[in-house]
């Protein structure tokens, strides 16, 4: 311990005894420098003693000393022998004493350093204050946790206030933690510090004195200064690690708290969904027993969904935010595609099959909310409240005279009936009040569903299956009504609720699946480049029946939301959670369905992703539009760039999700290797072609392109292989690596123009001036052909029968090139003939020649 050092301390602090010990301190000082200076001179005599010799030696000492009668050889020897244990024992000790003084030094710069860090610990030291404040901020969210549920109980506990009393005291008991936490931690840190300065502290080598008297005199003062340095670092750290303690202790005592309150609360939600068909009041005639007033129960209400909105808001913003962007990136999409149609004209005012694309911001708002509801797990009832209401609003917008007056006038009806009944269900602790208004909306919707079912035009319904919800709900509100009335409060709430939001729910559901398979639809119709069998998807028949697969999705959906309403459905599916969650080992690796199944979802999720940024971003959309930019797409071989970036992070965010190490993936990436060495180089050519190719963009897609005198439109570049759609009308598969190492014709990168030329045989008589300007008249005045460079005309060489004239003209477009140069052809032929110029055709003259007729 620091004792030495706080003595020294408490010596400085008393000035009356202090000049005295310093005396008596210089007083021994003195006698040890004496002490010192005759033993150095003794050690001179010894070395000159052992130089001159043993008998030289022998004399002077007996000199020195009085005569004694000693005449032996060996007591000479004796006295050596001591005399050199007697040195060599003093040199031991000096070089002890400078080995103590080495070790003093470093413990002295040591422990100036601690102290700096101490100190610089202490003053960027963790806030008190403000830990107070949080722990009196968990206490009063405590007491309006805890109301209604641990005090003012009333005669029943109710499902809807063990849940939101549960989830408050969760969250408070998780910020108590992390507070203890980081207080423990910073304990930790000052104990560190004060252990450190002890340890040095208490060395022994801190207390061996030097041998002369001016090295104690300089140790004491320098000692002194350390112990002055130590004493308010020191007091700091204890009265700093005493007061960081308590705080340290009230938290623990919170935490008991908490976590007493929490099994408490454990225990009644066991009981209740144990005893789900139990009696919790009287019948509703029956007398009225314990219950609070109304505005008391109203008040707790807001304060605890209050509390639960905003804790499940903090823990979830970054899930909250990707929902904003998936809603922002699908009003963006399906934008785009109405402006699509509507620029083509494809867009009906009834918008009978396009329903999505009549409010863009809307549909994607129904679609998103609807799908990403079941990306928050366990969320307070009051945001699936907020989320449905949205729903439900947005698709009342997107209904508006698209269906029936009176499927209109019933669902609005179902909706305010719904929103009725859920700001009943926010009421958290039960009141006789309640009670009946609770009997009033089952009445409402037994009495709703019933005309609906018997005289509902169901002949006008888009949905048929909209009429077997509406049956249940009103099978359910019955059942609701029946269980309040003989005082199954919390049966009756749960069944009252879940009539309502089976019909909501339902009804939603079967309107996303039809607007997403509208939206497939759609979205085909306008994307033509790409391979509809990029998704393995049957297009032609998206859009005219939803397929099963959606309907067992949407009856799972339907039935996850439903169950939450009831005190039995987190034991019944605690279960199938901990199956999901249990950790399972195979060798020395640790893994859990969970985990597997979240790797997997990852990577088919990149795998999606990267396919639609394949089929949408490398698609110019319509026919039309592709005439007017002459095929060019817009992100071309990016796509694959883009592709393998998305499926990269998806490998490496799958990997950190499953909690995969890294050492396997070392492991799996040697094997790798000696598998490339062996037998797949050519697979690796082919990806790292397709890599350069991406980067470089010796071609693109839709670049028209010719390799090895085989033609056509580069239709796709993928990870191995490319495809050419070629003039024939197939698809010629490339690998990469043959891609890139072939002499490659791309006739796009210079803007998709061609030089094109004609030859013409002209007669020898006719004007070659005038033949010159009526084909540069016939080349001016077809816009095809580009002004610059200007078009121009050759005469190349007197033929056998015709002089031969050569045209060169540059074409605007590739695909107009053979088109331009069969016009001109006729064009040509026309205006010769016309002006008399003559297109002579190879002819020769043979003359005979008769000798036998010449002679007569």
């Amino acid at each position: 311990m620091l004792y030495s050092f706080r003595l020294l301390i408490d010596i400085q602090a008393k000035p009356a005894i202090e000049p005295a010990t310093w005396q008596c301190r210089i007083k021994v000082a003195t006698s040890l420098q004496n002490y010192m200076n005759f033993t150095l001179h003794v050690r001179l005599i010894c070395i000159l003693c052992l130089l001159c010799g043993t008998t030289a030696i022998a004399q002077q000492v007996d000199s020195a000393r009085p005569a004694v009668p000693d005449t032996s050889h060996g007591g000479t020897i004796v006295r050596m022998q001591a005399l050199a244990k007697k040195m060599a024992k003093e040199s031991t000790d000096d070089f002890a004493t400078d080995k103590a003084a080495a070790v003093q030094t470093r413990l002295f710069a040591e422990m100036q350093k601690t102290m700096q860090k101490a100190g610089a610990y202490l003053k960027h030291g963790i806030d008190t204050s403000d830990a107070i404040r949080q722990l009196a901020a968990i206490d009063r969210n405590f007491i309006i946790a805890s109301d209604g549920v641990l005090v003012n109980k009333g005669s029943a506990q109710t499902f809807r206030n063990l849940t939101a009393s549960s989830k408050i005291i969760t969250e408070l008991l998780s910020k108590s933690n992390v507070l203890k936490n980081k207080f423990a931690a910073y304990h930790a840190d000052l104990t560190t510090f004060r252990y450190q300065l002890d340890s040095l502290a208490d060395d022994p080598q801190l207390f061996k004195l030097p041998n002369d008297s001016a090295s104690i005199v300089k140790y004491f003062k320098h000692i002194v200064v350390v112990a002055h340095q130590l004493r308010p670092v020191d007091r700091s750290l204890r009265l700093a690690s005493d007061n960081v303690q308590n705080i340290v202790d009230s938290i623990s005592m919170n935490n008991l708290k908490l976590q007493t309150a929490l099994e408490e609360i454990a225990v009644y939600q066991k009981q209740m969904a144990v005893h789900t068909f139990a009696r919790d009041f009287d019948d509703i005639w029956g007398p009225r027993g314990s219950y609070r007033p109304f505005d008391e129960i109203l008040a707790q209400a807001k304060a605890k969904g209050g509390l639960t909105l905003l804790f499940y808001v903090q823990n979830n913003a970054g899930l909250l935010t990707l929902l904003v962007l998936l809603i922002i990136a699908s009003f963006v999409y399906i934008r785009s595609l109405k402006i699509i149609y509507i620029q083509n004209q494809l867009l009906t005012d009834d918008f009978e099959g396009q329903l999505v694309l009549r409010y863009p911001l809307f549909s994607a708002l129904l679609i998103i909310i609807s799908l990403m509801q079941f990306a928050f797990w366990s969320p307070p009832f009051i945001l699936s409240v907020i989320f449905w209401t949205i729903c439900c609003i947005s698709l009342i917008i997107l209904f508006k005279k698209f269906i029936t007056r009176y499927w209109m006038n019933v669902w609005v009806i179902m909706v305010m009936l719904f929103l009725i009944a859920t700001t009943d269900n926010l009421i958290l602790q039960a009141s006789r009040i309640e009670r009946w208004l609770m009997m009033a909306i089952a009445i409402a919707g037994i009495i709703t569903g019933t005309v609906v079912v018997w005289k509902g035009k169901r002949n006008e319904l888009r949905e048929k299956w909209i009429v077997i919800s509406i049956g249940l709900m009103t099978f359910t509100e019955l059942a609701a009504f029946t269980a309040n009335l003989f005082g199954r409060y919390n049966l009756s709430k749960s069944l009252m609720i879940a009539g309502y939001l089976n019909v909501v729910v339902a009804i939603l559901f079967l309107w996303v699946v039809r607007l997403i398979n509208e939206g497939l639809f759609l979205a085909f119709n306008v994307y033509t480049r790409q391979d509809k069998r990029l998704f393995y998807i049957n297009f032609d028949k998206v859009g005219k029946k939803i397929h099963p697969v959606f309907y067992i999705l949407l009856v799972v959906g339907w039935g996850v939301l439903i169950g939450r309403n009831f005190a039995g459905f987190e034991y019944l599916a605690k279960p199938l959670s901990e199956f999901f969650n249990i950790d399972r080992t195979i060798g020395d690796y640790t893994f859990s369905i969970n985990k597997l199944l979240l790797f997997i979802s990852i990577m088919i999720a990149s795998v999606i992703i990267s396919k639609i940024v394949s089929f949408f971003a490398s698609d110019n959309h319509l026919s039309a539009d592709k005439d007017k930019d002459g095929g060019k797409a817009g992100l071309g071989s990016w796509v694959l760039l883009i592709r393998i970036t998305i499926l990269t992070l998806g490998l490496f965010l799958a990997i950190a999700a499953a909690g995969i190490p890294l050492d396997r993936i070392t492991i799996v990436l040697g094997a790798l290797g000696v598998g490339i060495g062996f037998g797949l180089q050519t697979l690796v050519n082919n990806l790292v072609s397709g890599l350069i190719i991406a980067f470089e963009k010796p071609v693109n897609v839709g670049d028209i392109v010719d390799v090895d005198g085989q033609g056509g439109t580069m239709k796709s570049i993928g990870f191995r292989s490319s495809v050419i759609a070629t003039w024939d009308g197939a698809d010629l598969v490339m690998p990469n690596g043959d891609l890139l190492n072939s002499h490659l014709v791309n006739w796009s990168l210079a803007g998709n123009r061609k030089r094109v030329s004609i030859t013409i045989g002209i007669a020898y008589h006719s004007d070659l001036n005038k033949a010159r300007e009526l084909l540069t008249e016939i080349l001016g005045n077809d816009d095809r052909i580009m002004k610059i460079p200007a078009p121009f005309v050759q005469y190349e060489q007197f033929g056998s029968s015709a002089i031969d004239v050569k045209i060169f003209f540059w074409a605007r477009q590739l695909k107009d090139a053979g088109a331009i140069k069969s016009d001109l052809i006729v064009s040509i032929n026309v205006l010769f003939n016309a002006n008399g110029i003559a297109i002579p055709f190879p002819q020769q003259d043979i003359y005979l020649h008769n000798p036998g007729e010449t002679d007569q």
